[in-house]
Protein backbone atom coordinates (compact mmCIF):
# COMPACT_ATOMS: atom_id res chain seq x y z
CA UNK A 1 0.00 0.00 0.00
CA UNK A 2 1.38 3.14 -0.91
CA UNK A 3 0.69 6.68 0.79
CA UNK A 4 1.42 10.25 -0.16
CA UNK A 5 1.02 13.33 1.94
CA UNK A 6 3.01 16.93 3.01
CA UNK A 7 6.95 16.19 2.13
CA UNK A 8 9.01 19.36 2.23
CA UNK A 9 12.19 18.93 3.85
CA UNK A 10 14.48 22.33 3.53
CA UNK A 11 18.04 20.98 2.04
CA UNK A 12 18.76 23.77 -0.51
CA UNK A 13 21.48 24.02 -3.24
CA UNK A 14 25.06 23.72 -2.49
CA UNK A 15 26.36 27.28 -1.39
CA UNK A 16 29.50 29.14 -0.07
CA UNK A 17 31.01 25.85 2.20
CA UNK A 18 30.43 22.28 2.75
CA UNK A 19 32.61 20.31 4.88
CA UNK A 20 31.81 16.62 4.53
CA UNK A 21 33.38 13.71 3.29
CA UNK A 22 30.96 11.89 0.57
CA UNK A 23 31.52 7.77 0.44
CA UNK A 24 29.90 5.66 -2.09
CA UNK A 25 26.40 5.44 -1.14
CA UNK A 26 26.59 0.76 -1.34
CA UNK A 27 28.84 1.81 1.63
CA UNK A 28 27.07 3.42 4.07
CA UNK A 29 25.07 2.03 6.74
CA UNK A 30 23.87 3.98 9.58
CA UNK A 31 25.05 7.02 10.58
CA UNK A 32 25.40 9.44 13.77
CA UNK A 33 26.58 12.51 11.82
CA UNK A 34 24.96 16.45 10.94
CA UNK A 35 26.13 17.72 7.72
CA UNK A 36 26.78 21.60 7.30
CA UNK A 37 25.01 22.36 4.15
CA UNK A 38 25.52 26.27 4.18
CA UNK A 39 27.75 28.41 5.95
CA UNK A 40 27.27 32.41 5.71
CA UNK A 41 29.72 35.24 7.66
CA UNK A 42 28.19 38.05 8.09
CA UNK A 43 29.37 40.96 6.71
CA UNK A 44 31.17 44.16 8.88
CA UNK A 45 28.92 46.03 7.18
CA UNK A 46 25.49 44.65 7.74
CA UNK A 47 22.69 46.36 9.43
CA UNK A 48 20.57 44.41 11.59
CA UNK A 49 18.14 42.38 9.91
CA UNK A 50 15.94 39.85 10.84
CA UNK A 51 17.44 36.13 9.99
CA UNK A 52 14.88 34.86 7.74
CA UNK A 53 14.81 38.06 5.34
CA UNK A 54 18.54 38.38 5.88
CA UNK A 55 18.66 34.75 4.09
CA UNK A 56 15.84 34.81 2.11
CA UNK A 57 18.26 37.28 -0.09
CA UNK A 58 21.45 34.81 -0.02
CA UNK A 59 19.52 31.33 -0.69
CA UNK A 60 17.60 31.11 -3.89
CA UNK A 61 14.28 28.43 -4.27
CA UNK A 62 13.54 28.77 -0.11
CA UNK A 63 10.68 29.97 0.50
CA UNK A 64 10.21 32.39 3.71
CA UNK A 65 8.28 29.54 5.72
CA UNK A 66 10.88 26.87 5.32
CA UNK A 67 13.35 29.50 6.75
CA UNK A 68 11.43 29.44 9.43
CA UNK A 69 10.52 25.98 9.84
CA UNK A 70 14.09 25.13 10.00
CA UNK A 71 15.22 28.23 12.48
CA UNK A 72 12.36 26.61 15.12
CA UNK A 73 13.65 23.10 14.38
CA UNK A 74 17.29 24.55 15.30
CA UNK A 75 18.54 23.40 11.80
CA UNK A 76 20.00 27.26 11.41
CA UNK A 77 22.50 28.29 14.42
CA UNK A 78 23.90 31.74 14.61
CA UNK A 79 27.60 31.22 16.16
CA UNK A 80 26.92 27.60 16.79
CA UNK A 81 23.92 28.32 18.90
CA UNK A 82 19.99 27.89 18.13
CA UNK A 83 17.96 31.36 17.45
CA UNK A 84 14.91 32.79 17.39
CA UNK A 85 12.90 33.40 14.12
CA UNK A 86 13.08 37.41 15.13
CA UNK A 87 16.62 37.22 15.84
CA UNK A 88 18.35 40.04 13.96
CA UNK A 89 21.93 38.91 12.66
CA UNK A 90 24.98 40.91 13.54
CA UNK A 91 28.36 41.72 11.63
CA UNK A 92 30.60 39.05 11.34
CA UNK A 93 27.79 36.27 12.79
CA UNK A 94 28.37 32.71 11.24
CA UNK A 95 25.62 31.41 10.30
CA UNK A 96 25.80 27.59 9.57
CA UNK A 97 22.43 25.57 8.13
CA UNK A 98 23.35 21.76 9.04
CA UNK A 99 21.30 18.53 8.76
CA UNK A 100 21.63 14.98 8.74
CA UNK A 101 21.59 14.06 5.17
CA UNK A 102 25.18 15.16 3.14
CA UNK A 103 24.28 17.63 0.51
CA UNK A 104 23.65 16.84 -2.57
CA UNK A 105 24.34 18.60 -6.38
CA UNK A 106 22.52 15.53 -8.17
CA UNK A 107 18.73 15.83 -9.17
CA UNK A 108 17.03 13.31 -8.14
CA UNK A 109 14.46 11.28 -10.69
CA UNK A 110 11.38 10.15 -9.39
CA UNK A 111 10.66 6.58 -10.22
CA UNK A 112 7.66 3.79 -10.12
CA UNK A 113 9.51 1.66 -7.54
CA UNK A 114 7.50 -0.42 -5.41
CA UNK A 115 8.05 0.20 -0.89
CA UNK A 116 6.80 -1.12 1.81
CA UNK A 117 5.35 1.95 3.73
CA UNK A 118 4.40 0.50 7.43
CA UNK A 119 3.28 3.60 9.04
CA UNK A 120 2.64 7.36 8.10
CA UNK A 121 1.14 10.62 9.60
CA UNK A 122 2.18 14.24 9.28
CA UNK A 123 5.47 14.66 10.14
CA UNK A 124 7.54 10.74 9.42
CA UNK A 125 7.36 7.88 7.38
CA UNK A 126 8.60 4.37 8.50
CA UNK A 127 9.65 2.09 5.46
CA UNK A 128 10.71 -1.50 5.90
CA UNK A 129 13.33 -1.77 2.79
CA UNK A 130 13.88 -5.06 1.34
CA UNK A 131 17.44 -6.15 0.38
CA UNK A 132 19.07 -5.19 -2.63
CA UNK A 133 17.68 -1.39 -2.46
CA UNK A 134 20.19 1.41 -2.45
CA UNK A 135 18.83 4.35 0.05
CA UNK A 136 20.46 7.60 -1.80
CA UNK A 137 21.15 7.67 -4.78
CA UNK A 138 25.56 7.75 -5.30
CA UNK A 139 28.54 6.39 -6.95
CA UNK A 140 27.20 3.83 -9.32
CA UNK A 141 23.42 3.99 -7.80
CA UNK A 142 21.97 6.98 -9.51
CA UNK A 143 18.60 4.97 -10.28
CA UNK A 144 16.42 2.75 -8.51
CA UNK A 145 16.88 3.54 -5.15
CA UNK A 146 14.98 4.14 -2.19
CA UNK A 147 14.75 7.99 -2.61
CA UNK A 148 13.62 7.91 -5.96
CA UNK A 149 11.10 5.93 -5.27
CA UNK A 150 9.89 8.04 -2.25
CA UNK A 151 10.31 11.18 -5.09
CA UNK A 152 7.86 9.53 -7.19
CA UNK A 153 5.49 8.83 -4.88
CA UNK A 154 5.55 12.35 -3.31
CA UNK A 155 5.88 14.06 -6.62
CA UNK A 156 1.97 15.41 -6.44
CA UNK A 157 2.66 17.98 -3.86
CA UNK A 158 4.36 21.81 -4.81
CA UNK A 159 7.53 21.37 -2.84
CA UNK A 160 8.51 18.38 -4.59
CA UNK A 161 7.77 19.36 -7.87
CA UNK A 162 10.98 20.08 -10.91
CA UNK A 163 13.24 18.38 -8.27
CA UNK A 164 13.14 21.02 -5.39
CA UNK A 165 11.76 18.03 -3.24
CA UNK A 166 14.55 15.80 -0.90
CA UNK A 167 13.30 12.81 0.95
CA UNK A 168 14.27 13.55 5.04
CA UNK A 169 16.47 10.78 5.43
CA UNK A 170 17.64 10.81 8.83
CA UNK A 171 19.40 7.67 8.86
CA UNK A 172 20.37 4.93 6.31
CA UNK A 173 21.16 1.11 5.86
CA UNK A 174 23.14 -0.88 3.96
CA UNK A 175 22.11 -2.01 -0.08
CA UNK A 176 21.76 -5.57 1.07
CA UNK A 177 20.51 -5.27 4.71
CA UNK A 178 16.90 -5.12 5.13
CA UNK A 179 14.28 -3.32 7.85
CA UNK A 180 13.43 -0.45 8.96
CA UNK A 181 14.15 3.13 8.44
CA UNK A 182 12.30 6.38 9.56
CA UNK A 183 12.15 9.71 6.81
CA UNK A 184 11.14 12.63 8.18
CA UNK A 185 9.04 15.27 6.03
CA UNK A 186 9.01 18.81 8.08
CA UNK A 187 11.96 20.52 8.37
CA UNK A 188 10.72 20.27 12.23
CA UNK A 189 11.15 16.34 12.40
CA UNK A 190 14.15 15.85 10.75
CA UNK A 191 15.83 17.86 13.10
CA UNK A 192 14.33 16.69 16.15
CA UNK A 193 14.92 12.73 15.07
CA UNK A 194 18.49 13.86 13.75
CA UNK A 195 19.22 14.90 17.60
CA UNK A 196 17.86 11.33 18.41
CA UNK A 197 20.60 10.10 16.04
CA UNK A 198 22.78 12.21 17.20
CA UNK A 199 22.88 11.92 21.30
CA UNK A 200 22.55 7.71 20.67
CA UNK A 201 18.95 7.33 22.47
CA UNK A 202 16.87 6.04 19.15
CA UNK A 203 16.79 2.30 19.85
CA UNK A 204 18.08 0.27 17.05
CA UNK A 205 17.52 -3.59 17.02
CA UNK A 206 18.91 -5.81 14.35
CA UNK A 207 18.78 -9.82 13.70
CA UNK A 208 22.42 -11.23 12.56
CA UNK A 209 23.33 -14.54 11.36
CA UNK A 210 26.92 -14.91 12.46
CA UNK A 211 29.15 -17.88 11.95
CA UNK A 212 30.08 -19.86 14.96
CA UNK A 213 28.50 -19.34 18.41
CA UNK A 214 29.98 -16.42 20.58
CA UNK A 215 31.84 -17.52 23.89
CA UNK A 216 29.64 -15.63 26.12
CA UNK A 217 25.65 -15.37 25.29
CA UNK A 218 25.71 -11.88 25.78
CA UNK A 219 28.16 -8.96 25.90
CA UNK A 220 28.90 -5.48 24.45
CA UNK A 221 31.75 -5.00 21.48
CA UNK A 222 33.49 -1.24 22.34
CA UNK A 223 35.78 -0.62 19.64
CA UNK A 224 36.48 2.37 17.12
CA UNK A 225 35.24 1.98 14.01
CA UNK A 226 37.28 2.86 10.67
CA UNK A 227 38.05 2.28 6.92
CA UNK A 228 40.79 -0.21 6.58
CA UNK A 229 43.88 1.17 5.03
CA UNK A 230 44.21 -1.31 2.84
CA UNK A 231 40.74 -1.00 1.10
CA UNK A 232 38.59 1.64 1.83
CA UNK A 233 35.44 -0.40 1.10
CA UNK A 234 36.39 -2.28 4.52
CA UNK A 235 35.37 -0.96 7.83
CA UNK A 236 37.77 -1.91 10.54
CA UNK A 237 38.05 -1.86 14.00
CA UNK A 238 40.95 -0.28 15.86
CA UNK A 239 40.21 -1.20 19.92
CA UNK A 240 42.96 1.46 20.66
CA UNK A 241 41.25 4.33 19.62
CA UNK A 242 43.45 5.23 17.29
CA UNK A 243 41.78 5.55 14.26
CA UNK A 244 38.08 5.55 13.41
CA UNK A 245 35.09 6.95 15.10
CA UNK A 246 33.87 5.17 18.65
CA UNK A 247 31.34 2.72 18.23
CA UNK A 248 29.48 0.43 20.86
CA UNK A 249 27.47 -2.43 19.78
CA UNK A 250 25.50 -4.62 22.72
CA UNK A 251 24.71 -8.57 21.68
CA UNK A 252 22.49 -11.67 22.44
CA UNK A 253 22.80 -14.91 21.32
CA UNK A 254 19.55 -15.94 20.68
CA UNK A 255 19.77 -18.93 19.06
CA UNK A 256 22.67 -21.52 18.68
CA UNK A 257 23.05 -24.29 15.39
CA UNK A 258 25.33 -26.15 14.70
CA UNK A 259 27.83 -23.69 13.06
CA UNK A 260 25.80 -20.19 13.33
CA UNK A 261 24.03 -18.39 15.66
CA UNK A 262 21.02 -15.80 15.41
CA UNK A 263 22.04 -12.48 17.35
CA UNK A 264 20.53 -9.68 18.05
CA UNK A 265 22.54 -6.18 18.39
CA UNK A 266 21.32 -3.11 19.85
CA UNK A 267 23.53 -0.64 18.26
CA UNK A 268 24.51 2.28 20.59
CA UNK A 269 26.16 4.37 17.86
CA UNK A 270 25.78 4.34 14.33
CA UNK A 271 28.97 3.95 12.27
CA UNK A 272 29.43 2.71 8.69
CA UNK A 273 29.29 -0.77 8.55
CA UNK A 274 29.31 -1.28 12.93
CA UNK A 275 27.68 -4.60 13.35
CA UNK A 276 29.24 -6.04 10.68
CA UNK A 277 32.97 -5.19 11.49
CA UNK A 278 32.17 -5.70 15.44
CA UNK A 279 30.81 -9.26 14.54
CA UNK A 280 34.01 -9.44 12.69
CA UNK A 281 36.24 -8.26 15.16
CA UNK A 282 34.79 -10.89 17.75
CA UNK A 283 35.48 -13.52 15.21
CA UNK A 284 31.97 -14.00 13.89
CA UNK A 285 31.29 -12.86 10.62
CA UNK A 286 27.81 -12.26 9.34
CA UNK A 287 26.57 -15.58 6.78
CA UNK A 288 26.85 -14.85 3.70
CA UNK A 289 28.45 -11.56 4.13
CA UNK A 290 30.99 -11.20 1.27
CA UNK A 291 33.06 -8.24 2.26
CA UNK A 292 33.91 -9.35 5.72
CA UNK A 293 35.04 -12.95 4.31
CA UNK A 294 31.38 -14.54 5.82
CA UNK A 295 30.93 -16.00 2.16
CA UNK A 296 32.90 -18.70 3.06
CA UNK A 297 32.61 -22.03 5.01
CA UNK A 298 34.38 -20.98 8.71
CA UNK A 299 33.12 -23.39 10.38
CA UNK A 300 33.09 -27.17 10.01
CA UNK A 301 34.97 -29.12 7.39
CA UNK A 302 34.33 -27.64 3.50
CA UNK A 303 33.90 -30.66 1.69
CA UNK A 304 31.25 -33.61 1.45
CA UNK A 305 27.70 -32.61 1.73
CA UNK A 306 28.26 -30.52 4.12
CA UNK A 307 29.74 -28.25 1.51
CA UNK A 308 26.79 -29.01 -0.65
CA UNK A 309 24.59 -27.28 1.99
CA UNK A 310 26.26 -23.97 2.78
CA UNK A 311 26.50 -23.60 -0.57
CA UNK A 312 22.68 -24.26 -1.15
CA UNK A 313 22.56 -22.00 2.38
CA UNK A 314 24.41 -19.22 0.37
CA UNK A 315 22.15 -19.55 -2.64
CA UNK A 316 18.77 -19.10 -0.43
CA UNK A 317 20.34 -15.84 1.16
CA UNK A 318 23.22 -14.38 -1.23
CA UNK A 319 23.63 -11.02 1.05
CA UNK A 320 24.81 -10.53 4.29
CA UNK A 321 22.60 -11.93 7.16
CA UNK A 322 21.50 -8.42 8.64
CA UNK A 323 17.66 -7.19 9.32
CA UNK A 324 17.08 -3.63 10.91
CA UNK A 325 14.24 -5.45 12.67
CA UNK A 326 12.92 -2.69 15.26
CA UNK A 327 13.24 1.07 16.07
CA UNK A 328 12.02 3.11 18.72
CA UNK A 329 12.19 6.41 19.63
CA UNK A 330 10.66 9.89 20.33
CA UNK A 331 7.92 11.34 18.29
CA UNK A 332 8.66 14.59 17.02
CA UNK A 333 5.09 16.29 18.18
CA UNK A 334 3.30 13.86 20.51
CA UNK A 335 6.72 13.69 22.56
CA UNK A 336 5.75 9.85 23.40
CA UNK A 337 7.85 6.90 22.77
CA UNK A 338 6.89 4.91 19.16
CA UNK A 339 8.25 1.50 18.50
CA UNK A 340 7.92 -0.55 15.23
CA UNK A 341 8.59 -3.90 14.85
CA UNK A 342 9.20 -5.93 11.85
CA UNK A 343 9.53 -9.48 10.55
CA UNK A 344 12.33 -11.46 8.63
CA UNK A 345 12.04 -11.47 5.22
CA UNK A 346 11.75 -14.26 2.97
CA UNK A 347 15.57 -14.96 2.27
CA UNK A 348 16.37 -14.72 6.31
CA UNK A 349 13.37 -17.06 7.41
CA UNK A 350 14.74 -19.53 4.52
CA UNK A 351 18.17 -19.54 6.07
CA UNK A 352 17.62 -20.11 9.07
CA UNK A 353 15.00 -23.01 8.51
CA UNK A 354 17.74 -24.68 6.81
CA UNK A 355 20.05 -24.44 9.46
CA UNK A 356 17.64 -25.70 11.66
CA UNK A 357 17.01 -28.62 10.18
CA UNK A 358 20.54 -29.16 9.71
CA UNK A 359 21.09 -29.23 13.24
CA UNK A 360 17.90 -31.38 14.01
CA UNK A 361 19.36 -34.26 11.68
Amino acid sequence: MFYTSAFFLFIPKASTVIDFEEEEQDSIEDSDELYEHHRIVVDKGQALLRIDKFLMDRLPNVTRNKLQGAIRSESVQVNQKPVKVSYKVKPLDVITITLATPPRDTEIIPEDIPINIMYEDEELLIINKKPGMVVHPGFNNWSGTLVNALTYHLQQLPTTRNGEGRPGLVHRIDKDTSGLLVIAKTEYSMAFLAKQFFKHTIERTYYALVWGVPKQDEGTIIGHVGRSVKDRRVMTVYPNGEFGKHAVTHYKVLQKYKYVSLVQCNLETGRTHQIRAHMKYLGHPLFSDATYGGDKILQGMPTGSYKTFVENAFKLMPRQALHAKSLGFIHPTTKEFIQFNSELPDDFQAALEKWSLYENQ
